[in-house]
């Protein structure tokens, strides 16, 4: 039975968007609740099927193929061709979903729709493996085991050979800060607003950006459309997540003063224009200094970056993906009851 059918005794038409409101809350909650307790498969096992057949390694590893469709030797050719790139993997992950999605929750069972949008959604977040990663390392830090530690330095892209434990500490601390856009408050508001394929549209663009929206010479045109609509799509999230972690250290007892001076003053001293507000303001909480050797440097070294400041972070981290779910909430209400349903 499709859930248009479905209907209170004693009440109107009104009933059948209650019923989508509540469901796409329910589907949110159970998404976030799946990514705490089942993780993704790790890319430190790239030749396992479970992370071959992963979806955001498919929108990779289509992407990288397409690319070498449209690469071309003119700069100005290749732009064009960059942009064709991203909406062909956009389209190519985002339509079928929508199109599925439409013919089970219309005309078929919206158990069935629910179910499948659960899963879905569950693929376009990260909050499980990136915890396993984040107590391993704080786990190893703290025994001073840095060969242990560096096996998970490639949080935020960075070789691992000369790294000092509280540079590795920086790569974690900063991969949970910026993935807080990436992995949860963006495919959050994408669902919110858009449904599961939005999410999944965000998925692909985000993926799209992390695979071809460098500034190197095999990148810089054919990926700039990708890169270019990436910052304007997480444009408000950033700024959203580092006002939440800021509220968040408040209610912890971390020094949100400081996370916002911090914030304010080094915000800008990352590529991205957006992924240093989140670290800067962990940065400033922590009273730590978050490093990319040769990169950037965000906050000061006013306390050491040890194994209790990774913990801490992820404590940040899980407040925040709260609020998050919290921000979400009114807004599927309102999408759900004035303009679509799924």
């Amino acid at each position: 039975m499709s859930i248009q059918h479905l209907t209170l005794p004693g009440c109107g038409a009104l009933d059948g968007s209650l019923l989508s409101i509540l469901l796409a809350i329910v589907i949110l909650l159970i998404g976030v609740l799946l990514n705490f307790l089942f993780g993704d498969p790790t890319p430190n096992e790239p030749s396992r099927v479970q992370f071959r057949i992963h979806p955001t390694v498919l929108i990779g590893t289509y992407t990288q193929k397409l690319k070498m469709r449209f690469k071309n030797t003119n700069p100005r050719i290749e732009k064009f061709n960059g942009v064709l790139l991203a909406l062909t993997v956009i389209l190519t992950f985002a339509l079928p979903v929508l199109v599925v999605l439409g013919v089970l929750y219309t005309y078929v069972s919206f158990i069935l729709y629910g179910f499948v949008a659960v899963l879905i959604l569950k693929f376009t977040m990260t909050i499980k493996l990136e915890t396993e990663w984040a107590k391993a390392v704080a786990k190893a830090i703290a025994k001073e085991d840095l060969a242990e530690a560096k096996k998970y330095a490639h949080f935020s892209r960075r070789e691992s050979k000369d790294l000092t434990g509280s540079q590795i500490g920086s790569a974690v601390i900063e991969s949970m800060s910026e993935n807080l856009i990436d992995f949860k408050l963006s495919p959050m508001l994408a669902y919110s607003f858009l449904g599961v394929s939005g999410a999944v549209a965000f998925r692909a663009l985000n993926t799209l950006d992390g695979t071809v929206g460098f500034k190197d010479p095999e990148n810089i045109n054919i990926g700039w459309f990708s890169a270019k609509l990436d910052t304007i799509v997480n444009f408000v999230p950033a700024r959203t997540i580092a006002g939440l972690i800021i509220i968040a250290s408040f209610i912890l007892g971390e020094d949100y003063k400081n996370a916002w001076a911090i914030a304010k003053r080094d915000n800008k001293n990352t590529p991205s224009l957006n992924h240093g507000w989140p670290m800067a303001v962990m940065a400033g909480a922590l009273r730590v200094r978050l490093e990319k050797p040769g990169k950037y440097v965000l906050g000061d070294p006013s306390e050491p970056l040890d194994s209790d400041k990774i913990l801490r972070a992820l404590r940040i981290r899980n407040l925040v993906i709260l609020m998050s779910v919290l921000i979400a909430l009114p807004i599927i209400w309102v999408v759900r009851l004035f303009f679509f349903p799924f």
